[in-house]
């Protein structure tokens, strides 16, 4: 049994009152016999629950990425003139969708995780079907779209890692 401060300065003496106050007020004992840290006690239950709310974080900003692509396969034609603004727009939108989750997860992964799902979907949707047709044709908007939105997802990830992950003191 560890001591307590009460008894390693020598004020609490065995058995009667001192005893008893000794013991309710013990530190609590790792599995390894060392004191533990105050707190550290419940960790095992709030790791696993800090796990699980990382994770559901994870699910959704891959979930935003792929919305993000599946959208704008479908929009990014519209333009002003001869300018597509959707393009630019979609291709802005996952820029600062990886800078931003990338910024609140603390991690690479962060910022990778959407730039995944909307490369999965935008590509997979860019693919010619047995019919076809393609959703994402080659025009000067389809171009924009693709290319400036891999390039896009590419700097947030990189600008993520450099802002935010890297600055980070180590553990």
């Amino acid at each position: 049994m560890a001591a307590t401060p009460r008894q390693r300065d020598g004020k609490a003496k065995s058995g009667g009152k001192g005893a008893a106050q000794g013991r309710q007020g013990a530190e609590p004992v790792t599995t390894s016999g060392q004191a533990a840290a105050p707190g550290q006690a419940a960790a095992p239950a709030r790791r696993s629950s800090d796990s699980l709310v990382t994770l559901g974080a994870y699910v959704v900003a891959f979930l935003l990425g792929a919305m993000e692509g599946l959208i704008g396969c479908f929009q990014y034609s519209r333009t002003a003139g001869s300018v597509p603004v959707a393009a630019i727009g979609f291709c802005v939108g996952i820029l600062a969708t990886c800078l931003l989750v990338g910024w609140g997860l603390r991690s690479l992964a962060g910022a990778l995780v959407p730039a995944v799902g909307w490369i999965i979907v935008s590509f997979v949707l860019s693919m010619p079907v047995s019919g076809g047709s393609v959703i994402i044709t080659s025009t000067t908007p389809g171009k924009w779209y693709l290319y400036g939105g891999s390039l896009s997802a590419v700097v947030g990830v990189i600008a993520a890692f450099a802002l935010w992950v890297r600055a980070q003191p180590s553990r």
